[in-house]
C-alpha cells in the first residue's frame, strides 16, 4: 500500500502563483507592532509562524528580510529553544523544539525581551529565599 507521502507531486506553472500573498501583510504587522512597542514600553506582540500560511519560498524570504541581529541564545528546558534577535531590534525569532528535536513552535515576538527569557515570579521568590538563607549562614568579610 502506498501512502500519500510516497506519491510524487510536481507543481507546474509560475512559482509566484503558489505564493500565499501573506508575506507583505506579515511584514506590515511586524512594523506596526514595533511602532506600538516604541509608544508603549509594556506592549508585546507574538506572531505564530506555524499558524501563518506561507509558502516555503515566502518563509525563506521572510527569514532573509528579517536577517540576523546581535543577540542570540539557546535555552534547554523541556527541549531546546533558539531565541534570535533579527536585524530589527525588538523583533525576535523564537523556535521551540521538543526532546526529539522536532520543531514544536515558531514565533516572531515583538518585545524588548522574549517572554521565555523573562524571570518568573516563583523562580525569583525561590532565588530570594535561597540568597536570604545563604546570607544568614555566611559571614561575609569585606
Amino acid at each position: 500500500m502506498t501512502t500519500f507521502k510516497e506519491i510524487p507531486v510536481h507543481l507546474e506553472g509560475d512559482p509566484a502563483a503558489l505564493a500565499t500573498g501573506n508575506l507583505l501583510p506579515l511584514l506590515h504587522e511586524v512594523r506596526h507592532a514595533l511602532a506600538q512597542l516604541l509608544d508603549d514600553d509594556s506592549y508585546q506582540h507574538t506572531i505564530d509562524l506555524q499558524a501563518m500560511p506561507l509558502s516555503p519560498d515566502e518563509d525563506q524570504a521572510l527569514q532573509a528580510l528579517l536577517g540576523v541581529g546581535e543577540v542570540s541564545t539557546h535555552l534547554n528546558a523541556l527541549g531546546l529553544s533558539d531565541i534570535e534577535e533579527t536585524q530589527f531590534s525588538g523583533v525576535w525569532r523564537v523556535t521551540h523544539h521538543n526532546a526529539a528535536q522536532t520543531v514544536t513552535g515558531r514565533y516572531l515576538e515583538i518585545t524588548r525581551i522574549p517572554t521565555i527569557l523573562q524571570a518568573q515570579s516563583a523562580d525569583m521568590a525561590a532565588g530570594l529565599a535561597a540568597l536570604t538563607a545563604l546570607l544568614e549562614q555566611t559571614s561575609v568579610v569585606l
